[in-house]
């Protein structure tokens, strides 16, 4: 696949100002969005595009290796030889990277992953946003707010819910994440096998995907992502369970039924941010001055103004608005200069890096948001616990590292022989 991208997507002026973003995730050509809706195509289901254009298969396991980046399985091959294996084979046209949500955070990523749509339409804008409705940010991973419906908040049905009934669906992940809010709200639908153990895990999938008939399944890891934020990316810590993951596809490969269709990507990368560059913005007054609630993740963090009603739209030709969103970009900049991206709502939507955007989330979307363009980490001491600005392997930002994740694509041996 071409590497080259485009500098810069034009994207709305505010006061005549042409912000420098990054180009969108390719939303509908080459993204998270498109695995499933293409593995489902592949699969024989009809409403579903091959995208992607995986082979017909009539069985598919897509494990999803949270917090894997692209530049990182590469960088790490020598640790991952069953992979680097399925790597030097080649997959045809297959892309080999796709690109994450954005934000590139697990809320957002899944639930393009599960709903095949951007988070402008799905809502999961961030790791944890603006609930206009309660006018109080809301966590949208392992935190969920009570006042939040996971079905009213993402109310699109999910590519599981779209073609349970014409193939087996079924989840095989840990016992906490079984009906879990954002299980409910982007990952509903078919039968949920717990485990463990990768090995306990990679059993039940081997004996689930043996019954006969279509199938499709989605395996989750979740360990490489842990390691990351508590390490780093370059631990070895990190290393150690880049190596578990090898070996759990590996055991896919020789135990699922000969012939399945395995998809290794992920949903994000990562990189490691020193202890120094964990910042405490909420320390500078002009960062957070007309600021009613910040909001998002360390490297893509959300402003939201104060002086507006929460529910309303963007305020095109509020001059006061503008003038305090003019006024706090220009704080951002002369702090940070060119190591973020700081651009308003409007800004963002109209570069595309939420997809199309339906007015029931545009208020959950920051009224200015600043994403981390350099290896530096911004929180918000005022609502923020001190261990959280312990965390090492962060994400969430456009950079290459963190918005590339990989898709290996090749068909299982099944137990009568094994790869190499």
């Amino acid at each position: 696949m071409p590497e080259d991208r485009p500098h810069a997507v034009p994207a709305a002026t505010i006061a005549g100002r042409t912000p420098d973003l990054p180009p969108p995730p390719a939303y509908g050509h080459r993204s998270i969005a498109e695995v499933l809706t293409s593995a489902a195509a592949c699969l024989g289901v009809e409403g579903f595009t091959n995208t992607l254009g995986l082979p017909a298969a009539a069985r598919v396991c897509v494990v999803l290796a949270d917090g894997l980046g692209r530049n990182l399985l590469k960088q790490k091959a020598a640790h991952t030889p069953f992979l680097r294996s399925v790597m030097q084979a080649g997959q045809g046209d297959v892309p080999v990277w796709l690109d994450s949500a954005f934000p590139s955070t697990t809320a957002a990523a899944l639930s393009s992953f599960g709903t095949g749509l951007p988070a402008g339409q799905h809502g999961m804008v961030g790791y944890d946003v603006l609930d206009p409705d309660q006018d109080k940010v809301v966590n949208l991973l392992g935190n969920w707010d009570p006042g939040v419906d996971p079905a009213a908040w993402q109310p699109f049905p999910t590519v599981f819910e779209r073609v349970d009934g014409n193939v087996a669906v079924s989840t095989v992940s840990l016992s906490q994440f079984d009906g879990s809010p954002m299980t409910r709200a982007a990952l509903r639908g078919g039968s949920f096998i717990s485990g463990t153990t990768s090995h306990a895990r990679t059993a039940a999938a081997a004996d689930t995907m043996a019954a006969s008939g279509p199938a499709l399944m989605y395996f989750y890891v979740n360990e490489l992502d842990k390691a990351g934020h508590r390490y780093g990316c370059r631990s070895e810590q990190w290393e150690h369970q880049l190596e578990e993951l090898d070996a759990t596809v590996k055991r896919l490969n020789a135990s699922l039924p000969a012939g399945t269709l395995i998809l290794l990507t992920a949903d994000h990368g990562m990189l490691d941010v020193a202890e120094s560059q964990r910042i405490d913005f909420s320390a500078y007054p002009e960062l957070v001055d007309g600021v009613r609630h910040t909001a998002g993740e360390p490297r893509m963090v959300h402003l939201y103004l104060d002086g507006t009603e929460p529910t309303e739209s963007p305020r095109a030709g509020d001059s006061a608005g503008a003038a305090v969103r003019e006024r706090l970009l220009a704080a951002w900049k002369a702090r940070f200069g060119d190591r973020v991206w700081a651009f308003t709502r409007e800004e963002a939507v109209a570069g595309g890096l939420f997809g199309d955007v339906r007015p029931a989330v545009e208020g959950r979307i920051g009224d200015v948001m600043i994403a981390a363009r350099d290896a530096v980490a911004l929180y918000d001491g005022r609502r923020m616990r001190p261990t959280a600005m312990e965390v090492v392997g962060q994400h969430g930002s456009l950079t290459k590292a963190e918005r590339e994740v990989p898709l290996l694509c090749f068909t299982a041996e099944g137990r009568t022989k094994r790869r190499g």
